[in-house]
């Protein structure tokens, strides 16, 4: 899954520009053409092709462009250093993709904060402004994996620090305004980019991002539980998650039989015991987290007297019982990582299950393998926290009103300038800006398009008139987030 070194050449020059500063490495890049033209389809340049332009940025290797109309869409591979503090001590592979409409409109760097799709899709903010995308997987995961993978080289500073270097190659292509924006662990990492890196960027769009800036202070998450929805729902929900440690031997023993006919198994975690008390006390948040009140009606409403099959499908839909075995822990060992040495991880108490769980809320270092060391550093995210709440600049913040991972949550303070925060009535952690109270909806759409230098004259006098520039397209505009059923960021 690794991807192989592209040729002598690039990591000669990477090795001769990684290590300088962002302004010398930009100058590394190839020279931008006297004249420029633009739209998806033609050349950008006195006779050079948008692809040209893109591929002359040394360590810039095309793996494909697929057609899609009104844009070029390329997935690309650009060779980082492995440690931006010491670039001559190795690289590796990071897997980019370019979403191209025309260099005269702004350009959304976007990432998930895992990795990155290589199908066409636009975030909300790419759509408002009507610009170009830039969206970049996240270090480590595969395949923008170092190989050997030296696992203390995966921090928050050293992804920003690939950001800035992506930004700094394309910003001489790409010349108008830059937004940056993700979504969960997305919204995370457009945050610490900002922080690292706040000259780059011309505004922050940042979605349902968790803030734990205290790891082992958790109160919030217990409080958000005891009130959210509807007390109906809530016993609802809890029930069935209660129920399913009730009749944990005959829901193992069908556990037992799925992973053996789906070759799953549990060396990570260490037992199947384990792994399914996970998936069961993950069942509540993750009920809230991707579901609306208005789905409580699919949740059995007396479980004790449910059907096991009954039971087993409810978690199984909402949790997913393939989520804690090896196979697919693999593919989000850095994220666990992450939570387990930088960014924290909740732990809820859950009284209604009483003294049915083995194992409480299972943390991080559960999920990653005894091979890899892990320590906690505690000060990370105080240091985030605290300079998002005094020096946050051009930065909104939108949650969604019953996503748990909104109960630990930025929020701007003295110092911070023309920076929100706002919540979607009823949201999950799908939230969007569309999605906000009509006011909050049109002052953030004006704002992005305010930082992005393409307000139209009526919204500049009148942000209540702000709508986004670009139609709506069913294929390009779908919420990643929402697919993914699973309760990490």
């Amino acid at each position: 899954m690794h991807k192989a070194f592209r040729g002598f050449l690039s990591l000669a020059v990477l090795i001769g520009t990684v290590g300088v500063t962002g302004a010398s490495a930009g100058a590394a890049t190839a020279a931008e053409p006297a004249a420029i033209r633009t739209g998806p389809a033609a050349d950008n340049g006195t006779g050079t092709d948008i692809k040209d332009r893109i591929l002359a940025i040394p360590g810039m290797s095309l793996i494909e462009e697929k057609p899609y109309a009104g844009y070029r869409y390329f997935v690309l591979d650009y060779t980082q250093p492995i440690d931006h503090r010491h670039p001559s001590r190795g690289t590796f592979q990071q897997r980019i993709t370019v979403l191209h409409k025309d260099t005269s409109r702004p350009t959304v760097f976007s990432t998930s904060g895992y990795n990155v799709s290589t199908s066409p899709g636009r975030a909300e903010p790419t759509r408002i402004v009507d610009g170009n995308q830039v969206s970049l997987e996240y270090r480590y995961f595969t395949p923008s994996r170092p190989a050997p993978a030296d696992w203390t080289k995966l921090d928050i500073r050293q992804a920003a620090d690939d950001q800035h270097r992506v930004f700094t190659a394309l910003k001489r292509i790409y010349t108008k305004k830059w937004l940056t924006t993700g979504a969960s662990k997305g919204g995370m990492t457009a945050t610490y980019y900002e922080r690292f890196h706040p000259g780059d960027m011309d505004g922050v769009v940042a979605y349902v991002a968790p803030n734990d800036v205290v790891d082992k202070e958790d109160s919030a998450y217990d409080r958000f539980f005891e009130n959210v929805g509807t007390k109906e729902c809530r016993d609802r929900v809890n029930g069935v998650q209660r129920e399913a440690l009730v009749r944990r031997e005959p829901l193992e023993k069908k556990y037992r039989e799925y992973a053996a006919a789906n070759g799953y198994t549990f060396d990570t975690t260490g037992s199947l015991d384990k792994a399914y008390e996970a998936v069961v006390m993950d069942y509540v948040w993750a009920y809230w987290q991707y579901s609306l009140l208005s789905d409580c009606d699919t949740v059995p409403a007396d479980a004790e007297s449910a059907t096991d099959q009954a039971i087993w499908d409810s978690i199984d839909s909402i949790s997913g019982f393939s989520t804690y075995t090896d196979q697919s822990l693999e593919r989000y060992t850095p994220y666990y990582y992450q939570a387990g040495t930088q960014l924290g991880s909740p732990d809820i108490r859950q009284p209604w299950v009483g003294g049915l769980s083995r194992y409480g809320y299972q943390p991080p270092r559960t999920f990653v393998p005894r091979s890899i060391p892990m320590k906690f550093q505690p000060s990370v995210m105080r240091d985030v926290d605290n300079w998002v709440k005094h020096h946050a600049d051009r930065m909104l913040y939108v949650y969604g009103e019953n996503d748990p991972w909104g109960a630990e949550r930025f929020r701007v303070g003295a110092g911070s300038r023309d920076s929100y925060v706002m919540t979607e009535p009823g949201g999950n952690h799908g939230a969007s800006v569309a999605g906000l109270a009509e006011n909050d909806s049109a002052k953030a759409t004006a704002a992005i398009l305010r930082w992005a230098g393409v307000a139209p004259a009526a919204v500049r006098d009148d942000p209540s008139k702000a709508k986004p520039l670009a139609k709506f397209d069913a294929r390009l505009d779908r919420q990643d987030v929402m697919n993914e059923r699973r309760p990490r960021p």
